[in-house]
């Protein structure tokens, strides 16, 4: 965990097989703690093509259910039917927009939100970015996307920098004095 703390939570992303990888995790984290999906991390990586969404996109029921067999990871039959079906409305995104990375970055103005948290109290479930993004991944079929897992998706992907101000990696991401920005709610473009 603080390998992957240290290293790539918060760290800003513009490949779309890593926010593929990240949707596909963090949809399997629900209800689950964030250690579990991480511990299974490589096991999801085989399993799901490297997180290449063109080949998910082409699982057939029969590769699913070898999957709801691999002990390699969270064998849920909601999240890995999920899983293949955020592939394909992942796709599809990418061709309206040219990329998955270009549609998500609106969100948030294109650059990171720097938020200035001293506490882990202090770190909200959701925000009205992941709100709207949540609404408008559902609105094109995706799943295991409420606000609340989209919001982890935007730390994680460094859309947001929820670093507390006195960890290290909020000043090397971005944060310092006068850095902190917010949004502008609802601001989608």
């Amino acid at each position: 965990m603080e390998a992957y703390h240290d290293t790539e939570w918060g760290v800003p992303e513009h490949d779309d097989r890593r926010h593929f990888e990240f949707l596909i995790l963090e949809g399997a984290q629900a209800g689950l703690s964030w250690r579990t999906v991480l511990r299974r991390r490589e096991g999801y990586r085989r399993a799901f093509a490297g997180f290449d969404p063109a080949k998910v996109a082409r699982f057939t029921p029969a590769r699913i259910e070898k999957l709801l067999a691999d002990p390699g990871i969270i064998r849920n039959r909601l999240k890995v039917n999920a899983a293949v079906g955020n592939a394909r409305a992942f796709l599809a995104v990418r061709k309206e927009f040219g990329t998955f990375d270009a549609f998500i970055w609106r969100f948030v103005g294109g650059s990171p939100i720097v938020n200035a948290r001293k506490t882990v109290a202090d770190i909200p479930a959701l925000t009205v970015e992941s709100e709207a993004l949540s609404r408008e991944l559902l609105e094109r079929g995706f799943r295991f996307v409420g606000p609340t897992i989209v919001y982890a998706h935007m730390q994680a992907c460094g859309l947001v920098n929820d670093h507390l101000v006195d960890c290290p990696r909020w000043a090397d991401l971005g944060g310092g004095p006068g850095r902190a920005r917010r949004a502008q709610a609802g601001r989608t473009a």
